[in-house]
């Protein structure tokens, strides 16, 4: 697989690590203060399509964009399998960015179908979809398995707070992390979404030959639907967040048999799926 890299600034390739926060000055809003530099993140347009078919456009922070590429077409549904993905083309500039993916003959006539299917509908206003079914998607259930030992979680949050290089720099970015079934974090990325960065993810695992069953995904972001979506499809086990998640969320990851942890600030890991 290639991934052309033709860029107009300093991120020469474009599955590198985000490029540095750019600085900007700053004044608050109180007389006599001086004026201070504050770091912000980078955020850039990316337009994906797949066998030259417009499909999305995002925006995410602009770093490890092959891996982005690759989960969002796993996690989304467009592939069933790293394998359908024939070739990734990434291009652009600071604030915009293009993929142009080719996948198989399968991967695009099922992505048609459902473009064929949507043809005329109203958008649901349910975060951008255009149906139901894509809000509220059938999965394909886990296989039911053991959750973490408790004492993996001891000192969990202070690893992954190690490990957002990013965020300390600037804020304002969410982080997916991938940790072995010790607690020991192999994985980490970043980005303004949080469903991008557990998408880059998903692809990070991939293109470093991880088997998601050999570990766990922790989100440091709030526990949204679509993570349940995107952990199931990717066939991780074990989802952790640091935030609580909804009541939808506990009954779709029971549903699907992904074992779903709330990792407080303060207090023991809570277990919501599967049900006590």
């Amino acid at each position: 697989m290639r991934c052309t890299t033709q860029s107009y600034f300093e991120l020469s390739d474009f599955n590198q690590a985000p490029p540095q926060p750019s600085a900007f000055n700053y004044r608050e809003l109180i007389d006599g203060r001086p004026v201070q530099q504050m770091s912000l993140a980078s955020e850039s347009a990316l337009a994906i399509s797949y066998n030259g078919i417009s499909q999305a456009v995002m925006m995410v922070t602009p770093g490890h964009l092959e891996d982005f590429v690759k989960g969002f077409s796993l996690s989304t549904g467009i592939v069933h399998d790293f394998k359908e993905i024939k070739d990734i083309e990434i291009g652009g500039d600071h604030e915009s960015h293009y993929a142009e993916v080719e996948i198989s003959n399968r991967a695009f006539w099922a992505l048609k179908t459902q473009r064929r299917n949507l043809a005329g509908t109203t958008g649901c206003g349910i975060c951008g979809v255009e149906a139901l079914e894509q809000a509220l998607p059938d999965l394909v259930p886990l296989t039911p398995s053991l959750p973490p030992r408790s004492d993996v979680f001891e000192g969990l949050r202070d690893k992954v707070a190690q490990h957002q290089e990013a965020a300390r720099e600037s804020g304002a970015l969410h982080a997916a992390l991938f940790a072995d079934l010790q607690g020991n974090i192999k994985l980490c990325r970043e980005d303004i979404g949080r469903h991008n960065a557990l998408d880059k993810l998903i692809g990070a695992l991939a293109n470093n030959h991880i088997e998601p069953q050999i570990g766990f995904a922790i989100m440091t972001s709030r526990c949204s639907l679509e993570l349940i979506h995107k952990a199931v499809r990717a066939r991780i086990p074990t989802l952790v967040c640091l935030s609580a998640p909804t009541a939808l969320t506990v009954e779709w990851a029971r549903r699907n048999h992904l074992n779903l942890i709330h990792l407080p600030k303060h207090g023991s890991p809570r277990l919501y799926s599967p049900a006590p």
